[in-house]
């Protein structure tokens, strides 16, 4: 499998997972910002829609545990970031479709 092939593997990943309180998923909402493969490595960037957000633990939690489950990956280190900071014209038009923005 080459680079792109698993940057799209984790891609479709991040897919399953949602914010509980959106009914979009974290890719969509435009909540990942970068994802880095270094060796059997994977770095991920991503904010939350809020530095407030109830779920700030269990997100990244559940994005590092996704990324995990394919099995190809030594380390999975997950960062949030707030800069640029999280707004609508981040998410993808599936997203404002979704939730009729």
């Amino acid at each position: 499998m080459d680079h792109s092939q698993k940057i799209d593997e984790i891609k479709d990943k991040l897919k399953t997972i949602f914010d509980p309180e959106i009914p979009v998923d974290i890719y969509e909402l435009g909540l990942i910002y970068d994802v880095r493969l270094k060796d059997k490595n994977c770095e991920i960037d991503m904010t939350l829609t809020s530095p407030n957000c109830p779920e700030a633990q269990s997100i990244p939690n559940n994005v590092r545990k996704a990324v995990e489950s394919l099995g190809h990956y030594d380390e999975v280190v997950v960062k949030i970031v707030w800069d640029p900071p999280w707004d609508k014209s981040k998410m993808s038009e599936v997203a404002k479709l979704a939730l009729n923005v």
